[in-house]
């Protein structure tokens, strides 16, 4: 059997829109379609959102490509997705989720050692503008520093 090609599609956008706290692994309820659309790397989170929708935690704006051998039997690229928790980790999260300025935000998507397509999320506070300035000016400082190493 050949060696799996490694799944690891990031939220790039995360870092520098949110401070992150907390961070949580969830399972996803995937069709089978969807399933192999994502393990060929075919999958964007970087406009997803995470939302409670009574006691469950759902992703929305995820967007898994379709599977070109589907036919008929693809799913839809946009479809709002069940995110699977603990309850003890709901609660946590839900806690969090509802403070001012506190957000559940998908981090990055990978496929468990078992094979299961999983999920990071944190709990991220949003940065004001002068945060992110900081963030910048930290990444231009790392960037010159390396190339002078080299």
């Amino acid at each position: 059997m050949a060696p799996r090609k490694e799944i690891h599609i990031v939220n790039k956008k995360a870092g520098f829109e949110y401070i992150l706290s907390q961070k949580f692994v969830a399972g996803l309820q995937l069709t089978g379609t969807e399933v192999k659309s994502v393990r060929l790397g075919n999958t964007s989170i970087s406009d997803a959102f995470c939302f409670f929708k009574g006691e469950e935690l759902y992703i929305r704006g995820m967007n898994i490509g379709t599977f070109k051998q589907g036919s008929f039997f693809n799913h839809e690229p946009f479809r709002i997705r069940k995110l699977l928790l603990k309850k003890r980790e709901l609660t946590k999260l839900r806690l969090k989720a509802t403070e001012k300025g506190f957000s559940v935000v998908p981090i990055k998507v990978f496929e468990s050692e078992r094979g299961f397509i999983k999920m990071e999320i944190a709990i991220g506070q949003g940065k004001k503008a002068y945060d992110k300035r900081e963030s910048i000016k930290e990444r231009d400082v790392q960037r010159s520093l390396k190339r002078s190493e080299d």
